[in-house]
């Protein structure tokens, strides 16, 4: 059986599937029927986006989009305890299915910053790890249902 790979979140689906059964993001295939077959891994491209974010001037902690609800490049300062989830409420409100409405916390606490998961249905995953809790460095990717963020704190 022959397989497409969602390019937002990796996931394999079956080759007759428009929609991704995880994220639900568009799937595209390549012009003459044939699936496409590009996926992220953990190594492809670690030197183009850390050069790209230097670009950006961030100073002290941020939260930048790098994909997801072409949302790419958007950044939120965290201050103390921010909310993350799809609640209007929330201090850093992401609008999508895959996003609970109030996700996960981020935590400044003993001069660091922790990710604090509130029970969510999707789970929220630390440089590709699922956590209920965890200390943030700089440079790690978290991802919130379909976004995938990077945290910067320099």
């Amino acid at each position: 059986m022959s397989h497409i790979y969602c390019q937002e979140c990796g996931f394999q689906n079956p080759e007759a599937a428009n929609y991704c059964a995880r994220c639900g993001a568009l799937l595209v295939k390549e012009e003459g029927g044939a699936e496409a077959t590009q996926t992220f891994t953990a190594d492809e491209g670690d030197d183009a986006p850390s050069s790209a974010l230097e670009d950006l001037g961030i100073k002290g902690p941020a939260l930048v989009v790098r994909s997801g609800g072409g949302r790419a490049g958007e950044t939120f300062h965290p201050e103390g305890e921010t909310t993350i989830g799809r609640s209007p409420d929330c201090g850093i409100f992401l609008d999508d299915v895959t996003v609970s409405r109030k996700h996960a916390v981020l935590v400044k606490r003993d001069g660091g910053f922790f990710i604090e998961d509130q029970g969510s249905l999707n789970g929220t995953f630390v440089n590709r790890k699922r956590v209920e809790s965890g200390q943030l460095e700089d440079g790690d990717e978290l991802q919130i249902g379909k976004y995938r963020l990077t945290f910067l704190n320099r």
